[in-house]
């Protein structure tokens, strides 16, 4: 009797870390592409700066702590750090900020706490709240015009020249305001559809804004692809911004309409590269959807009724405090199990 011959289901070995952030480098790639074709070339320079600085303050860290630093730099973890501030902050921010921004984030966030897998809240999440905080004239007031790169953004030798200098005056002739923040502030005397006459918004959502936000959905649905990151998180929190600006937002005479939310800020960047950082999110799949969800609840309150237009940091940051009771209430089920174990510790619910 002939017998068929099959290869065994052979497992895989996992990705290392080094592997998994060098997948969330290149999938943010395009989001960078189109920051640059559309903004000039201001975050290009911020995250080559920030990535350098980076693994310098990384390197120097861990030298003070007498750990091997060329080890720990191998796992591309501070890269990927500088290049989410680099992705997040004002294309004319001065490098001062984008210094104090990343040196928090590395030394404050991540190697004070411990180092990798230690870390309660998103190191680079925690370097742009402290900067946003600490300067909020640098960093409302630096915002790059949107226009092709080629037509109205300054060249490259300009533009590293006002970021080095941090002269404000330099760089007004080419700044101007995001759109979430132009519609926040012009809605309550302005109709909508004068408030969308602003060159921010140009012909479509907002000019240059949508094609960034498409960009790191491409980038995210890469990552889910490849099971870098699961869809809990984005889709939840996308969800649940969504449902609020429906509940909340469907006069557009008064509230900031869906699209803007969606496709005029940091939206994907947060949903696809910056919620699902594995270290300070949720752990269990219910855990990420409500942790995912509540982001996107909080997103939609503070740029409603906060004081900052865009608040995908300050989100995140008040969910990582969450994230002990969330995935204390919603571990997985174990083998041997019909239920999960949750609530009381000690107790038996299996």
């Amino acid at each position: 009797m002939a017998l068929a011959q099959q290869s065994s289901p052979h497992a895989r070995k996992a990705r290392s870390t080094a592997q998994v952030m060098q997948w969330v480098i290149l999938a943010a790639l395009p989001g960078l592409l189109a920051q640059t074709l559309f903004f000039g070339w201001g975050n290009l320079i911020n995250v080559v700066w920030c990535i350098a600085l980076a693994l310098a303050a990384e390197a120097a860290i861990l030298k003070i702590r007498k750990r091997p630093a060329a080890f720990f730099l191998k796992d591309n973890t501070a890269a990927v750090t500088g290049l989410l501030l680099g992705l997040s902050l004002p294309q004319f921010a001065p490098w001062w900020v984008s210094a104090v921004a990343v040196i928090a984030a590395i030394v404050m966030a991540k190697q004070l706490y411990g180092g990798l897998g230690s870390n309660p809240f998103n190191p680079a999440m925690v370097g742009y709240a402290l900067v946003l905080i600490s300067f909020p004239v640098a960093m409302t007031t630096n915002w790059a015009q949107p226009g092709l790169l080629w037509e109205t953004a300054p060249g490259f030798g300009e533009t590293l020249g006002m970021i080095a200098s941090g002269q404000q005056t330099a760089v007004d002739a080419f700044t101007m305001a995001t759109p979430l923040d132009e519609y926040k502030h012009k809605i309550a005397t302005h109709t909508a559809a004068e408030v969308l006459e602003h060159p921010t918004f140009g012909e479509g959502i907002a000019r240059g804004w949508e094609w960034v936000n498409a960009a790191f959905l491409a980038g995210g649905l890469l990552l889910i692809g490849l099971k870098i990151i699961t869809w809990h998180i984005p889709v939840s929190m996308l969800a649940g911004l969504a449902l609020m600006s429906l509940a909340f937002g469907s006069n557009a005479d008064l509230y900031a309409p869906l699209s803007l939310h969606l496709l005029a800020g940091g939206t994907m960047l947060g949903a696809f590269f910056i919620a699902t950082d594995p270290v300070s999110a949720a752990s269990s799949h219910q855990g990420k959807l409500i942790y995912g969800a509540c982001i996107g609840v909080l997103i939609y309150l503070i740029r409603t009724w906060g004081a900052y237009p865009d608040a995908v940091a300050f989100s995140v940051l008040l969910m990582n405090f969450a994230v002990p009771f969330i995935d204390h209430y919603t571990p997985p089920r174990t083998y041997g199990h019909h239920k999960p174990r949750r609530g009381i510790p000690g107790k038996d619910q299996g």
